[in-house]
């Protein structure tokens, strides 16, 4: 009998059968034969609603017989070998032989997995099924892709490249697992060329895409070895897809030169893609980077499980079934998943970090603009005030010396709230102009000695104590006078807020090149809301208190290139850190 050019069966001698106990031990497929045929023996004692079932057979042609009898054909002219079998057979067939023919012009031939007989319908659950797993894994790949294209349009252009690469890497992973899938092509066969060409096409895009993902995001394109091989890839993968065309065009002449390009010559290019990405993952996780060590962890699970498939594959003869890689695909995914949750949690910490800075800045630059207008205020109106004042204290002493008892008590006072609307008015001129007439180099224990004498006695008199613990080697660059009137000025707030048994500990030392001095009081402590109103104009946690005397303050601190810290708790008591940079230290005298 012939049949579309095949030999009669009959005419196959029975001298030429082999007999395999095991599909293991199948023969290798000697480089002169393209045709073999396989005989199966049915049972004599066979039950209605059977099938023969064969999960995987290398061949691009398979014909099954049940006698003489053709029941299955198909036929790939592409390069594509990878069929699978399901022939129903019923109580009637007992006793017949299958004879199966297997033609290829690639390097496997052969059935590499167990002939199966038993009912139809437990074989046919498995068959439907073997590959579902790669289907829905490849078209989730492509949907998590579509979703960050449409994505990528709201990010910066400096973000373009690594997120546009990352998508074309999904992309062409979801092609791949659903065209390397033998389901695609057992159910739908007619499609079966197109398949094949999408599988080339998107490997070849996937690897140099994979490299350049790589250099994105440790190196930003720096890495010479890697991005130099991406280079090869690229033009490598143009190569074989110009030849793909060209094969076709010459109706599938080239297919073993073909193959060996895209399945030979691209594996071992693959294995040493992996070895080198893997080497630089190593390497990168050793920096400590958080991110290239999942990173790299990810990938290096991949590209483990992928050298362990090609690699058994060519020890195989090329005839292990790569399924490895598969899995490995999903762990490098899972990875690339945890490091988008991270940087997802990075910025958003680094927007409130952003908020926050911005925040403060503006609460600054509108104390800015306050200071800015009291001072100028306060510079033109302060010296018009003051003169009047002057005369009018003149006037008043000349009054005193020719009145009664009585008259010149009144007098008295009358001096007494002009001097100190004097005080105010140079408060108000030295915060307009916190300008520093000498600035020399101050030893802080020194400093507070000479003040010494007008604190203790004040504290005292409010029935509280003074402690100094200054060392003697402390230096800052300043103006004395501005200095101790900056230091009375706190100092005589803390003794101001004394309770029972008020105590104030005045310390110092030297941190980071600064020199901190450190006032605690236990005095009645201020509410928090109060404590980041502190050196605005005109605000005070005392009854009659104008502000100014912490105004002044500030401006006299910010002038020595100083700043001022409270912290504060009710009833608790009140803590004032000041830092000025320090200078050298100088032998004490």
């Amino acid at each position: 009998m012939e049949k579309d050019g095949w030999k009669e069966i009959s005419e196959v001698p029975d001298s030429k059968w082999m007999k395999i106990s095991d599909y293991r031990a199948s023969p290798a497929k000697p480089s002169t034969i393209s045709t073999a045929w396989v005989r199966v023996d049915l049972p004599l004692d066979l039950p209605d609603q059977s099938s023969i079932s064969i999960n995987e057979i290398y061949a691009q042609q398979v014909g099954v017989y049940l006698g003489d009898q053709l029941v299955h054909e198909r036929h790939y002219r592409f390069t594509f070998d990878v069929q699978r079998i399901l022939i129903p057979i019923n109580h009637g067939d007992a006793g017949k032989n299958v004879y199966i023919k297997l033609e290829t012009s690639l390097d496997r031939l052969g059935i590499n997995s167990p002939i199966k007989l038993g009912n139809h319908t437990e074989l046919m659950r498995p068959f439907v099924v073997h590959d579902l797993a790669s289907i829905i894994i490849g078209c989730s790949f492509i949907c998590i892709a579509l979703i960050m294209l449409i994505c990528s349009m709201y990010l910066k252009r400096n973000q373009i490249a690594s997120w546009l690469s990352l998508s074309i890497i999904f992309i062409t992973m979801g092609i791949i697992f659903i065209t390397n899938a033998p389901f695609t092509y057992v159910y739908f066969g007619d499609y079966g060329a197109m398949y094949s060409n999408m599988f080339d096409l998107s490997l070849a895009i996937f690897l140099p895409t994979l490299s350049y993902y790589f250099e994105k995001v440790f190196e930003n394109g720096q890495l010479v070895v890697i991005r130099n091989f991406r280079r090869f890839q690229v033009i490598y993968s143009i190569f074989y897809l110009v030849f793909m065309v060209d094969n076709q065009i010459n109706d599938y002449k080239f297919n073993k030169a073909y193959y060996f390009m895209t399945s030979t010559v691209l594996g071992y290019i693959m294995i040493t893609q992996f070895v080198l990405l893997v080497s630089f993952s190593v390497l990168y996780a050793k920096r400590g980077n958080k991110d290239a060590v999942i990173f790299s962890k990810g990938f290096a699970f991949f590209a483990l499980l992928g050298t362990i498939d090609l690699v058994w594959y060519y020890f195989s003869s090329q005839i292990h079934q790569l399924f490895l890689w598969k899995w490995g695909i999903v762990g490098f995914n899972f990875a690339l998943i945890v490091i988008l949750g991270r940087r997802f949690a990075a910025h958003q910490d680094l927007l409130m970090n952003y908020s926050k800075e911005l925040e403060f800045y503006n609460q600054h630059l509108q104390a800015s603009e306050k200071m800015e207008v009291i001072s100028s205020l306060t510079a033109s109106v302060a010296h018009e005030i003051r003169n009047p004042l002057q005369v009018t204290r003149g006037f008043l002493q000349l009054v005193s010396e020719d009145s009664n008892e009585k008259n010149k008590k009144f007098v008295e006072i009358a001096i007494g709230e002009l001097d100190r609307a004097a005080e105010i008015i140079t408060d108000f001129l030295t915060f307009a102009k916190p300008q520093l007439d000498e600035v020399t180099e101050l030893n802080i224990s020194k400093e507070l000695k000479q003040i010494e004498g007008i604190i203790v006695p004040l504290a005292t008199s409010h029935g509280g104590t003074v402690f100094l613990n200054i060392p003697n080697d402390l230096y800052i660059c300043g103006n004395s006078s501005k200095l101790k009137q900056a230091l009375i000025n706190i100092i005589k707030n803390s003794i101001e807020a004394f309770q029972k048994d008020g105590q104030i500990h005045i310390q110092a030392h030297e941190h980071n090149n600064n020199v901190v001095i450190q006032i605690k009081d236990n005095g009645a402590g201020i509410e928090p809301a109060q404590l980041a109103k502190l050196g605005e104009p005109y605000f005070s946690t005392k009854t009659k208190g104008t502000g100014l005397g912490l105004m002044v303050t500030f401006r006299l601190i910010e002038a020595m290139k100083g700043t001022i810290e409270f912290s504060s708790q009710k009833h608790v008591g009140t803590e004032v850190m000041i830092r000025f940079p320090a200078v050298s230290q100088r032998p004490t005298e």
